[in-house]
């Protein structure tokens, strides 16, 4: 009996949707790769560009150009169309939901006229906003849309951690939650290091680690991908990578834990919001979500991180 033929639409073949194909064919992630954009030339030839590169690849991987057609028998559907924000503007993420909005519009209706049916992962900002949209707009199953969201800023986290520890960030476990954008926070409560909770460490290591600032560790991870932005006009390897990861956990059941955004009923005390939060991902999408044991000044952030979405969301709902 042959395998599984795995089918993954990319809607976008700007930056970001063209490194996130990149990153699932050199994964071998999946045996097909569809992308659809506005531009059909440029979908034609990112499609083009990346299939050539699978004839030195470990796996075969069929990368092509097509219409929402395609989307009927895919697996999953990758939106990564919008704006990038303008830093001559000093725009943050939030700042560009009426834009992208109007650039879905017509996406929402061709993938609900597709009769696509499986996971539906949004890269496109405002992360949480938008993808909450998607899914009222598309009556969508809230566990089968989720977005990336903080999968990449817990990263930035990771790396800046083990930057100010000088201990390898394979080692260093924590999450940034909330939104993807300016009001995102982190637990610092659930932050560890090989299992060793680091305020637990700080605690006991005053002489080497006392003067270590945490906040401005976090604006580090924060800041990175504006740093990325201003240097080079986009962000690609950090997000595509992170698709890929998201992708795997649920394309392959992993049943793996990652920060993505996901609609909250009732967990951390919020409903009806899309935020980021750990997360249990597999063939299904979101199968479950693991609440962690936030302290007061942290629950109030999250919470406020939260209203900022929420607020935003009924703004994008008007547009």
């Amino acid at each position: 009996m042959p395998a599984a033929r795995r089918k993954i639409v990319i809607v976008g073949a700007g930056h970001v949707g063209s490194h996130v194909g990149y990153a699932l064919a050199t994964q071998g992630l999946a045996e097909e790769i569809v992308f659809i954009d506005i531009d059909k030339k440029k979908a034609q030839a990112q499609a083009l560009d990346i299939y050539d590169s699978t004839v030195y690849l470990r796996r075969r991987t069929l990368v092509r150009a097509g219409g929402y057609a395609d989307a009927r028998d895919a697996d999953l559907l990758v939106i990564a169309a919008g704006p990038l924000p303008d830093l001559k503007r000093n725009q943050t993420r939030m700042d560009t939901p009426q834009e992208t909005v109007a650039a879905l519009k017509d996406v929402v209706a061709n993938i609900r006229e597709s009769g696509f049916a499986g996971i539906i992962l949004d890269i496109s900002n405002p992360a949480d906003v938008i993808t909450h949209y998607v899914q009222n707009r598309l009556g969508y199953p809230p566990k089968k849309i989720l977005s990336t969201s903080t999968t990449l800023d817990s990263a930035r986290l990771r790396r800046a951690l083990s930057e100010a520890f000088g201990i390898d960030q394979k080692s260093v476990y924590a999450y940034v939650l909330g939104e993807h954008g300016e009001s995102q926070m982190v637990p610092w409560s659930a932050v560890t290091i090989a299992g060793k909770p680091v305020l637990e460490l700080i605690a006991e290591k005053p002489e080497k680690y006392g003067k270590l600032d945490l906040d401005a560790v976090a604006a580090d991870g924060r800041a990175g991908g504006w740093r990325v932005l201003a240097g080079k006009g986009s962000t690609e390897f950090g997000i595509g990578t992170a698709a890929a990861e998201v992708i795997r956990a649920i394309l392959c059941d992993e049943k793996r834990v990652l920060p993505v955004s996901t609609l909250l009923d009732g967990e951390y005390g919020q409903k009806d919001v899309y935020a980021s939060v750990p997360a249990v991902l597999g063939r299904g999408g979101v199968e479950g979500i693991l609440e962690l044991h936030l302290t007061e000044p942290e629950q109030r952030r999250f919470s406020h991180s939260c209203d900022v979405m929420r607020k935003n969301y009924r703004t994008a709902l008007s547009l």
